[in-house]
């Protein structure tokens, strides 16, 4: 059994407010990470243009209130874990064009975002401290110059240059931001060598399944699903145009027209226009709370996962693979590299055409044998193993520090 760290102060930044709606990976490690250590959980600051697009929006207002002090942004949620509202508000500057007006105006908002932090880390008498950033290119990419952290670890989990948002100023900074890290910490092999083209201190340290929060309530059937007879073929998860084959979900509705494609999660504008919305055996059911998930999954026949294959899915490891096969439902997935390490309980599917293939062998040949096998193997990725992996390379840097 792995040695766990203990008693060290860690910082988190990234992407994923903690009150996000939809499964976060970086929430998960810090949960388990503050179980032997103390842990500070920042959110992203309140931008200005967020400010004036959602201002009815109840998490702008928290913010807000915090910037104008009329309540506290640190709040403790648990033993050893707090979550911090940043008291300021950064300029949105990803539409500026020029490299050096764009890198002044980002390095004043990490010093805005970082004196901010400063704050929190003293009124929790956070001294030496180990920075985890979770992917945020911009606002974090200064964090170690201000926060001196005794420690600066990168995580990757996706692919994000391969997003335009952030491939326009992202391309440049990333490897910059992997290459003055102590150490980078990956979900995937993939990602794990992308980050040693810049950092030979990158190591895959997998990612783990909410086992506990996922088979709570695994026998309720939720009333949206009631009307819907027959067998479901089910995907849970945003619903994007730049990760998702929509032409494939068209043709698995076309070819099993007695059985019901039910998808759960935000859709974009081509979700929302695309033919989908005119088959009447394809449910859109919204998105979902993290704690409902798992009554919808236990209620589906087969689960999928039809992903583009591009930059941004080759490395990508999706959390919801995991969450399928931990019901032990059969899964059929778009094969990509990444997903190589499920080949023996997953169908991956190179075309559409193996879609229907996969599925109605999938139906076909389930049992409780296999459905035990499935859950057996989803159960042995836990985030307790992860953060493990973790705390071995976290060990490892600071000795040769």
């Amino acid at each position: 059994m792995m040695e766990l760290i203990s008693d060290l102060d860690i910082l988190i930044i990234g992407q994923q407010a903690w009150d996000t709606g939809i499964g976060s990976n970086c929430k998960n490690i810090a949960v388990e990470l503050s179980k032997t250590n103390r842990v500070l959980y920042v959110n992203s600051p309140l931008d200005r243009i967020t400010r004036l697009k959602a201002r009815g929006d109840v998490d702008v207002i928290k913010r807000l209130d915090v910037i104008k002090h009329k309540e506290s942004g640190l709040v403790e949620v648990q033993h050893n874990l707090w979550i911090f509202y940043p008291d300021c508000m950064v300029e949105s500057i990803n539409w500026i064009n020029n490299t050096a007006v764009f890198d002044f105006f980002n390095k004043r908002n990490n010093k805005k975002f970082s004196e901010s932090i400063l704050r929190a880390l003293k009124m929790l008498n956070f001294e030496k401290y180990i920075l985890f950033n979770d992917g945020e290119i911009f606002k974090g990419f200064y964090a170690g110059h201000f926060l001196h952290p005794l420690l600066r670890i990168y995580y990757v989990r996706d692919f994000l240059t391969g997003v335009p948002y952030w491939r326009k100023h992202g391309s440049r900074l990333e490897p910059l931001l992997i290459r003055n890290s102590d150490l980078c910490l990956c979900n995937s092999q993939y990602l794990t060598l992308y980050c040693r083209e810049y950092n030979p201190n990158s190591f895959n340290i997998g990612q783990g399944v909410d086992i506990d929060d996922l088979v709570d309530i695994r026998a309720t059937k939720p009333e949206d699903l009631e009307p819907i007879k027959g067998k479901i073929i089910g995907y849970v998860g945003a619903l994007s145009s730049a990760r998702l084959d929509i032409e494939i979900l068209v043709h698995i509705a076309l070819n099993f027209p007695t059985y019901s494609l039910v998808l759960i999660g935000y859709e974009d504008n081509e979700f929302r226009f695309s033919k989908l919305h005119n088959m009447s055996n394809v449910y859109f059911l919204g998105q979902k709370p993290t704690t409902v998930i798992s009554s919808y999954i236990s209620n589906f026949d087969v689960c999928i996962n039809p992903q583009l294959v591009n930059n941004i899915t080759l490395g990508n490891y999706p959390r919801k693979i995991d969450e399928y096969l931990l019901f032990g439902k059969p899964v059929v997935a778009t094969k990509t590299v990444s997903m190589e390490i499920f080949k023996d309980y997953v169908h991956l599917a190179e075309t559409k055409d193996e879609y229907i293939e996969f599925i109605s062998n999938a139906l076909q040949s389930d049992n409780k044998d296999l459905q035990k096998w499935r859950i057996d193997f989803a159960k042995t990725h836990t985030w307790a193993k992860s953060v493990g992996e973790m705390f071995q390379h976290i060990q490892q840097t600071l000795s040769h520090h």
